[in-house]
Formats: structure tokens, sequence, C-alpha cells
């Protein structure tokens, strides 16, 4: 029985970033709006909250100041190159033109004048490695990281001449759509505090509930990609712990098509959070290009050595092709002070904050404090004076005699010689990226110059356990150029929209098979806005 029932122009599930933007472009043309959450009002903004708050935008002022020459066109290429998205993705690459076509109005612009600032450097990610990715630096990062992100615009929403137009309800999960003459006209909400039931109808419904990949990752698995044979024992959680496809479920039930529910964007160095808040728990390291990548015996990955900022999906494509799915990570407190760092804005006080001196002093004398911390507290992190005693807490630390203590040494004594022969006759792929990564000012001065690991006056060693990592699902519901939600003949389903990760972050499945990064967040800015839009229009 409802217990209580509302009446709104528009309601917008989920508050994350797609949902708060889709709340103010509608508060700006005049509507009514009710967002409906399911988490605490705490934890409103949802997985971008938590984000180190990189976007992907093309040709801006950023980059002109860094002498970057960017296009749409540009960058069009790389993202379809990189994607391996085929010309018969019709809608994925549609909505691809038009992220390459609005980012600077609709995203860079639209968020500078809600007190949304960027890093003067813009950051160079996904450069690609057998596929060509971004050809420049595109990856804008949120002065504050996705916590200030968030901050700024839910400020803005705070203080919007409309705000009266708004209601936000906490702790309420939406579990069905209502129909009128195939029109969706209301939702069906429970509220899990007071265990009531709520009915809101309206003349739209938004979508803005995020992917599947979290929860207890039973969707993330089901959908995993079948090429790459079964889905790790061991998958840590860095996803939403409400992302767990409910809505996606929903919105199938009542006709909507789902689609490239396979293709999944996770991350290959995740470790246990030291404290945890959900099953799981896991937080996404920064890789350091320092560092040597050995599978659970102890051999080096490859045939290609694995390196961060080229190409992430290699990386957990690699580490899953292993007899047992997770990797180590070997390197030195001089490498990870220099360029260890944690993808997100828990770790990153000094950026969180906004306090630049402390940011800069970290950069230049290095990051001692988080390698401290980690260290001490991260079960997967081990301290060494020695290969031998390393091998040994290696081993000790999984319980099995798995790492072998001469492979080991003889992989890492290889390389380092190599780095001693001098630059002129480094022969080894990952020296020559390293090489490539320092010639670009934004990672030089976070990247080591050929640096050995077992080096004395670089200790103590350090081994880092990794894990396949849980982060985004890249499919979802398919969405039309107004982010309507489209059937199973792929027809606009009147009244419903989906935005951000919900919609697979455009149509569907914009991403195809890579990201080039910080497209995740500008899609859902992107996505949230045209469907408000079509909404004010119609």
């Amino acid at each position: 029985m409802t217990e209580k029932k509302y009446q709104t122009d528009v309601v917008i599930i989920g508050a994350g970033l797609a949902g708060i933007v889709a709340a103010i472009e509608l508060l700006d043309h005049g509507k009514k709006v009710i967002l409906f959450d399911r988490d605490t009002e705490e934890n409103m903004g949802g997985l971008a909250r938590e984000s180190f708050g990189g976007i992907t935008m093309i040709d801006t002022p950023h980059q002109r100041k860094n002498s970057i020459k960017d296009s749409a066109d540009l960058a069009f290429n790389d993202w379809v190159t990189f994607g391996e998205i085929p010309e018969s993705e019709v809608t994925p690459r549609k909505w691809i033109r038009e992220y390459v076509n609005r980012s600077y109005e609709d995203i860079y612009l639209w968020l500078n004048k809600r007190a949304v600032k960027f890093f003067p450097v813009v950051h160079w990610v996904e450069r690609g490695l057998f596929v060509p990715g971004n050809s420049v630096p595109r990856f804008h990062m949120v002065w504050g990281t996705g916590y200030y992100l968030i901050e700024a615009l839910k400020n803005h929403l705070k203080s919007h001449p409309k705000r009266a137009n708004l209601q936000i309800l906490f702790n309420h999960s939406v579990e069905n759509i209502i129909f009128n003459n195939g029109t969706a006209t209301g939702v069906l909400v429970k509220n899990e505090l007071a265990k009531t039931s709520v009915e809101a109808n309206c003349e739209a419904v938004i979508v803005a509930s995020g992917g599947y990949c979290g929860g207890d990752l039973k969707m993330l698995r089901d959908n995993w990609y079948k090429p790459w044979g079964k889905a790790p024992e061991v998958i840590l959680n860095g996803a939403h712990k409400y992302a767990d496809g409910k809505m996606h479920e929903i919105v199938k039930n009542v006709g909507g098509k789902l689609t490239h529910l396979d293709k999944q964007w996770n991350y290959a160095a995740g470790v246990h959070h030291p404290k945890p808040k959900k099953n799981l728990h896991g937080l996404s390291l920064v890789p350091p290009k320092s560092a040597l990548w050995f599978n659970y015996q102890g051999k080096r990955l490859g045939p290609t050595p694995l390196i961060t900022a080229f190409d992430t999906r290699y990386l957990v494509e690699r580490v899953a092709a292993e007899k047992k799915q997770y990797s180590w990570q070997i390197l030195n407190w001089k490498i990870a002070k220099k360029e260890l760092a944690v993808s997100g804005a828990e770790y990153n006080d000094a950026i969180k904050n906004r306090n630049f001196l402390a940011f800069i002093k970290s950069v230049l004398l290095g990051n001692n404090k988080l390698v401290k911390d980690l260290t001490s507290t991260c079960k997967d992190f081990i301290v060494a004076n020695s290969i031998d005693e390393l091998v040994k807490k290696m081993n000790a630390l999984t319980g099995e005699n798995d790492v072998d203590r001469e492979l080991l040494t003889s992989e890492i004594r290889k390389y380092d010689e190599n780095i001693g022969r001098g630059k002129k006759f480094h022969n080894d792929d990952q020296l020559r990226r390293i090489a490539h990564v320092r010639e670009y000012r934004g990672d030089r001065v976070r990247t080591c110059a050929f640096q050995k690991i077992e080096d004395r006056g670089a200790m103590p060693l350090i081994a880092i356990r990794e894990f396949i990592l849980a982060r985004k699902s890249l499919g979802g519901l398919m969405t039309d150029l107004e982010s309507r939600v489209l059937d199973g003949n792929e027809k606009p389903i009147n009244g419903l929209f989906a935005v951000g990760e919900a919609a697979g972050f455009g149509g569907g499945g914009i991403h195809g098979l890579r990201s080039l990064e910080g497209t995740f967040l500008g899609s859902c800015v992107l996505t949230a806005r045209i469907a408000a839009k079509a909404i004010a229009k119609s």
C-alpha cells in the first residue's frame, strides 16, 4: 500500500554526478524535480565524489597554455580506434561525436561557471600500446579531486534561485517505474528508513543510478568478457556499493534495451582497503611506472612489460590470463615516494584540500606520508631489506611457496644490469616507455630517471600484491542522442531517460573495449545535460 504520494515534473533516480547535473539543468529551465537516492545524504555524489576527478576535454585553454594542439576530429579518431568501435556501431559513434564536439562548451565552460577549476597541467593517460590511444594529453584534473567537483555542484544546487522546486529524498530505493499509455509517468519507491512505500508521479523519469560493477559483483562476473575465460576468484570492489544493476533490471523489465554488458573498465592494481566499508573493498593504485610487474611465481609479466599510462585494459587482460589471477609489483622506497599514488580523493589530501604548497612539496620531495601509511596499514604491502627476505614475506602472505627466489632475483638483476649499461644501451621496452613518458613535463616530475630496483641507496624494497579491481561498467541502457531509453526495436520509450553510467555513459556503450580515461565524469555531465534539455524542450 502506498503511504505517501508526490507530484512533480521530473523524477531523477540517483544523486551521483549525473543526477546532480540533471537536477541543476532542470532547475535552470524552471522544472520541479524530485531526486531519489538509496544512500545517505553525506554520501551524495556517489562514486564521482571518491574519484580523482579527471575529465577528458578537447581544445581547452589549459591545453593551449601547455602548447597542446588538439581537435574534435583527432579526438574522435583516437576514441574509435582505441575502443575498436566499428562503423556498424552507429549510436555509440554518434555519441562520441557529440562528446568531442561539445566537451569544451557543455562540460568545461559549464563546470567552470559553477566554480569547478582544473589543475594547470593536463595529464597524458592511455597513450595506447598495441592500439593507438590519446595522441595528446586531455585528462584535466579537477583542482580538489572528485570530492570538490561534487561539493561545488552541491553548493550550486543549494543556492540555486529555483531551489524551492527541488526535493532530495535519501534512503529511498526505487522499486518500479509507473507507465500510463506507454509513457513513463512515475515511480514506486521504498523508504528504507521508515519501511514505507512512496509513489511519485511526473512527466518524465531520468535513470541516473550508476552501473552494475558494485554490489556483490555477481552481475560483473555474469558478464565477464568471455574471451578472457573465467573471472578471477578474487576481485576487489572499487565501485559504488549501490552500483548493483538493480535499475538495469527494472528498466529491462519495462522494455528497455541493455547492450554491451560484457564491456567493463576494471583496474589491475587493486589492493585491500585498510579501513573497508564494504565486502572486498579495494583501493585502486596508480601503479609506479618504474616498478617491475610479476606474476604469482615471480616471473616478470610480458612478453611486453606491464606499465601504466598506456593501456589499462591490457594490464587487466594480462593478469587475468595467469593461472592465479593476481600479481606483484616490486619496487623500492625511492620509487614509491616519487611515483606511488592512489586513484581517488581519499588518499590525496593536498589536492583534495586544494593546498598547492603541500602538493608541490610532495612532488619535489616525494610522498613519504602516503608510502608510510600504506606500508603500515595495507596487508598487501611488504617491506624488506633484501630480495631473499622479500620472497619469504611474499610467500608467507599468500600461504603458498609460489614465488621462486632464484627466478625473481634473476628478473630483477637483468633489469638493473640493463639500466647500468647506460641510456645508450637500454634494450628493455619498459625503459623505452619510461624515456617516452619523461619527455612530457607533466610526467617527468613524477617519474624516476631509470631507477634500479636493487639499489642500496634506495632501500628498503617493497612488494605490492595486486588484484583486479572492479570499477565501471561500459555497457548499459541503450539511449538515443536525447538520452531517451530505447526499447528492443531501438525506438524511444516515452518519458524515460537514462544518463551517466546507467546508459553506458551514452548510447549504451560509448567506449567500446577501452576508455581514453576521463571520459566517464565528462559523459555523466554531457548525457545529463542533454536529457534535461530534451525534457525542458518537450
